[in-house]
């Protein structure tokens, strides 16, 4: 049963994902459609392998060191998983077509600061900080929760600079 519990919430986030990929296609191949121009295409694939590896840890790590079922910190994630989901969700419905999982430029076009871009900078990288964090944390694959965190922190780096760039967005000093 504890491992059944588990093994859904990987698989609902994992299901998430499948869903959020093909709104990403579709949109990519809208933005390159429109004169998109993408950026930072190196990073790209370590991304799409960083989120394959942390939907593995947090199935398989709980499983090889029998770690226990604790329904508090379960639903904590679950919680802060439904959280972040609904952020994503609002940047996806603020960004509309012009949301990808790639950096797809639209020369000419201004900046969105409604929705969530009026109170962070990069709202989507935050409800991914807290999807990395939160569904290992979750299902107590607390190895895969620091080592994921530790790799996403750096992809960040890499991926909000290039994004920044793309725009031309100064980075403050």
């Amino acid at each position: 049963m504890v491992i059944a519990a588990n093994l859904v919430l990987v698989g609902v986030v994992a299901a998430e994902r499948l869903v959020e990929l093909g709104i990403a296609r579709r949109h990519a191949a809208w933005a390159i459609g429109a004169g998109g121009v993408e950026q930072g295409r190196g990073h790209y694939p370590v991304m799409v392998a960083l989120h394959a590896l942390l939907l593995a840890g947090a199935a398989i790590e709980p499983i090889l060191l029998d770690r226990p079922f604790v329904p508090a910190r379960f639903v904590g994630g679950g919680l802060a998983l439904l959280l972040a989901a609904g952020l994503r969700f609002w940047v996806i419905r603020t960004l509309g077509r012009r949301w990808t999982t790639r950096v797809i430029v639209l020369p000419g076009r201004p900046l969105v600061a409604t929705g969530p871009y009026r109170y962070l900078r990069h709202p989507n990288y935050l409800a991914v900080v807290i999807e990395v964090a939160a569904l290992p944390i979750a299902v107590g694959a607390f190895a895969t929760a620091i080592a994921a965190s530790l790799m996403n922190a750096a992809l960040l780096a890499v991926r909000i600079r290039t994004e920044e760039a793309a725009l031309g967005i100064r980075s403050p000093s």
